[in-house]
């Protein structure tokens, strides 16, 4: 037995459709389900990834537009990191956003590899990372 990898992550949206201009338009996602949540029918849930909605690439959200706002701390998730495949392109994607107005911290050298981060909508923590 062993862990061959990450399937997906869920994140709790307020708006899908602000959640779609954002994952779909802006950063590029495919869009691969679109259903009421299997658990819970009266929860939209959407799921975003490569075109092939392969796992390892799936960021699913469910939508609960009434649901109080998380607190940060233990047992919630700080960030999650979406991966670019070069320094160039982490470059283009820090102009692209500030472009189009979305706030980016500047680029940080990680020795191994290099970064910025980004909110989403919901303020979800996003960071850009060049692959190690």
């Amino acid at each position: 037995m062993r862990i061959t990898g990450l399937h997906h992550v869920t994140l709790i949206t307020r708006n899908l459709d602000a959640t779609t201009s954002f994952y779909r338009d802006l950063l590029g996602l495919a869009l691969v389900e679109q259903a009421a949540n299997e658990d819970d029918p009266d929860a939209r849930h959407f799921w975003f990834g490569d075109a092939e909605g392969r796992a390892g690439t799936l960021l699913s959200f469910l939508e609960y537009p009434a649901m109080p706002e998380g607190s940060v701390g233990v047992g919630s998730t700080h960030h999650l990191a979406l991966a670019v495949d070069s320094s160039e392109e982490l470059d283009a994607w820090r102009d692209y956003l500030r472009g189009r107005g979305v706030q980016t911290t500047d680029v940080f050298e990680r020795g191994r590899f290099r970064s910025l981060y980004l909110r989403d909508p919901d303020g979800h923590i996003l960071e850009l990372a060049t692959r190690v």
